[in-house]
């Protein structure tokens, strides 16, 4: 901006007879003006920038909340799901442990079930055996003595001895009691000894033998029941010894089936809880990545503002500078020139200054019409010309008739503006508020947008990785099974390969082993004769039957070579196929790892696209469900603009006219009441100048 100095130069030396302090006092107000707008427009732009500011701090602080909200929730699930993946294995360590004792447990008991068992079985078939033998004795002798007892008296001693042993083979196979087994034994040879004496004797008395019967009856009577009893104990001990074990044998299942059960369950908790912590992991590194671009962008754009903040305050303080500059000289001025500028510029024709001023107020307020486009000021130009040419002789009269002109016009313009501030404060209010709804549901609106774009984006871009490891797993199941059928032809051909070489090689050594005995010496020979007839020539010796020395030793030069010549192909055939068979496998090892990878991404990846699928889909619902209230706020938003802009000028530019066409009139009526006392004053001074 120019000087103010320079500025006033430049007025006064443009002048063209006028008033030129005026022209520069007019220039310094525009400047000052011009001046405010900017500054004006400028604190504007700043309002709205730091506006921007806020929202964008408080939209990065808020992600960085969540984001945050997000990291330590899926620390704490990776952290909780490592302590039950261990508490799971451990668990699943004991539940096998305690299996295993249950099954070695039930194993034991059930071979000593088997043992009791069989122990029982034998017992119980020597029990019933016994039983079964002395009730068909008991039977007989009580049948013997009810027919005769004399009769039973008289058997022989034979029978009797055998009566005897067949007792004796009884109680031992029904292993009765040492003491059950006496008194049987002491009744049959008391009942011997008695038929001895009754031999030298004579013929014994009856009830002799009875009584000598009859104790034996009840001996092996009392026998069959005592076995009976113990048989009775015997199966009641195997039942019960049954029953226990059936009871531990169930208890033992139910405990083994329990704890089956756990530890599938277990196991599958187990899985899931390190399926969930891979994809944790996997959220909380992307969490962590965002999370560092949210503070990043947070701290930018503090920077940012606060560098704009400065800016601006260097700004105001500049121009706060330049209008006390401004003012500083049109102060000056003021009180400085007013006597130069009337003694420089008053001497005029007193004769025309009237017709001046006439023509002064009408010109101002036409140019007011024209740069308004106002009818009304056309209008009102045209009846001051009309009043100032036909008003009277009198000048007082027509200069009130001119102001009350000017003044109702004005009173007009600022009814109108009245009603105009009224009607703008409800527009700019309603406007306002539509606007910052609007505002709101748009960046609502942006926001899902951006974040269904991401999402979209990253859903995308997981699927095509997906495609591309799906690719990749196909690609390598194909090579794979083209390299295993490669490898099998390699060492198929190895093997075939292999086995003609060493055939090979065993015929040509076995060769060589028949001509190097049969050509040895007169190889050997031949060699000695070539060397010493290099120095001597020797003459030719009578011809006679030698070995084929020279064609031996040739047939055996080239068998060496061929030797060497297998052994060379063997030890490279199985260079080749050591060679092969390690890069087959280190091949193979680095496609079984490329396969898990990709296997891992598809699945994980899998599950995170498909979760931002569902998550774009609620998006898209919740930008649908703004987009319905937008589409009402625009609704509205169109009708309030039809009202409130949709006229010929904005409502700052008829202020802006209607203000301009006030201060013109207020000048016009200003320069009517200054002409009277000018007038009157240079027509006193002039009349003393002629004089």
């Amino acid at each position: 901006m120019l000087p103010v100095v320079s500025m006033l130069g430049l007025v006064l030396a443009d002048a063209d007879g006028s008033n030129p302090m005026g022209k520069v006092l007019e220039l310094m107000d525009d400047c000052a003006a011009k001046v405010t707008a900017d500054g004006e427009a400028e604190a504007k732009a700043y309002k709205e920038y730091f506006e921007w500011c806020d929202d964008a701090a408080k939209d990065a602080q808020f992600s960085i909340k969540t984001l945050k909200a997000d990291e330590e929730k899926l620390t704490a699930s990776v952290a909780k799901l490592t302590s039950d993946i261990e508490v799971g294995s451990s668990k699943i360590e004991d539940l096998a442990a305690a299996i295993a004792t249950a099954e070695k447990d039930l194993a034991d008991a059930t071979t000593v079930r088997g043992k009791e068992a069989a122990d029982f079985a034998s017992a119980e078939a020597e029990l019933v055996d016994g039983v079964d033998t002395l009730g068909r004795a008991v039977g007989i002798l009580e049948r013997e003595m009810a027919k005769n007892p004399a009769a039973f008296a008289q058997i022989d001693v034979s029978s009797f001895n055998k009566l005897v042993g067949a007792i004796g083979a009884i109680t031992d196979a029904a292993a009765f009691s040492i003491d059950d087994k006496s008194k049987l034994v002491a009744l049959v040879q008391s009942q011997d000894s008695s038929d001895d004496d009754d031999d030298e004797q004579g013929a014994p008395a009856p009830n002799s033998y009875e009584s000598h019967s009859g104790g034996i009856v009840d001996v092996l009577t009392g026998m069959k029941e005592k076995a009976e009893g113990e048989l009775s104990e015997l199966r009641k001990a195997e039942t019960n010894a049954a029953q226990n074990f059936n009871m531990l044998k169930g208890s033992l299942d139910g405990q083994i089936g329990a704890d089956t059960k756990d530890m599938d369950e277990e196991k599958s908790t187990k899985a899931a809880n390190e399926e969930q912590k891979a994809t944790d992991s996997g959220d909380l590194t992307m969490t962590e990545k965002d999370l560092a671009q949210a503070e990043q962008t947070l701290a930018k754009t503090g920077h940012d503002c606060l560098q704009t903040a400065a800016d601006h305050e260097a700004t105001v303080a500049a121009r706060t500078e330049e209008l006390g500059v401004i003012a500083t000289a049109k102060k000056i001025l003021q009180e400085t020139s007013s006597g130069a500028v009337g003694q420089s510029y008053s001497f005029l024709q007193l004769s025309t200054r009237t017709d001046l001023m006439k023509t002064e107020v009408i010109t101002s307020i036409q140019g007011l019409a024209r740069k308004s486009h106002s009818a009304a000021l056309a209008q009102l130009a045209s009846k001051i010309s009309v009043v100032m040419q036909y008003g009277g002789k009198n000048q007082a009269d027509v200069f009130a008739k001119v102001k009350g002109l000017i003044n109702d016009m004005i009173s007009k313009l600022e009814q109108e503006a009245e009603a105009d501030a009224t009607e703008k404060a409800y527009c700019d209010e309603e406007m306002a508020k539509t606007e910052a709804k609007k505002q709101e549901l748009d960046d609502e609106i942006a926001k899902l947008t951006s974040k269904i774009d991401k999402a979209a984006a990253k859903s995308t871009r997981l699927k095509g990785q997906v495609k591309d490891a799906q690719a990749t797993l196909a690609a390598l199941a194909k090579t794979t099974a083209e390299m295993n059928k490669i490898r099998q032809e390699q060492n198929a051909d190895y093997k075939v390969a292999k086995a003609d070489l060493e055939l090979g090689l065993g015929g040509v050594q076995k060769a060589l082993e028949v001509l190097r005995e049969y050509y040895g010496g007169a190889a050997a020979m031949i060699q000695s004769d070539s060397t010493f007839g290099a120095f001597m020539q020797q003459p030719a010796k009578p011809e006679k039957f030698e070995k084929a020395g020279g064609a031996g030793g040739s047939i055996i030069g080239i068998l060496e070579v061929c030797e060497s010549d297998f052994s060379k192909n063997l030890a490279a055939e199985e260079a080749q196929e050591s060679d092969s068979a390690d890069t087959f496998e280190q091949q193979t090892q680095e496609n079984k790892i490329t396969k898990v990878t990709n296997e891992q991404d598809v699945k994980y990846k899998t599950q995170e696209f498909k979760g931002l699928d569902k998550e774009i889909t609620e998006l898209t619902s919740d930008k649908d469900t703004s987009g319905t209230e937008l589409a009402a706020v625009m609704e509205y938003y169109a009708k309030i603009k039809d009202r409130c802009i949709a006229k010929p000028e904005t409502y700052e530019e008829r202020t802006k006219r209607r203000t301009a066409e006030i201060d013109g009139l207020k000048q016009a009526l200003q320069i009517l009441n200054d002409e009277t006392a000018f007038v009157q004053r240079k027509r006193r001074g002039v009349r003393g100048a002629i004089q």
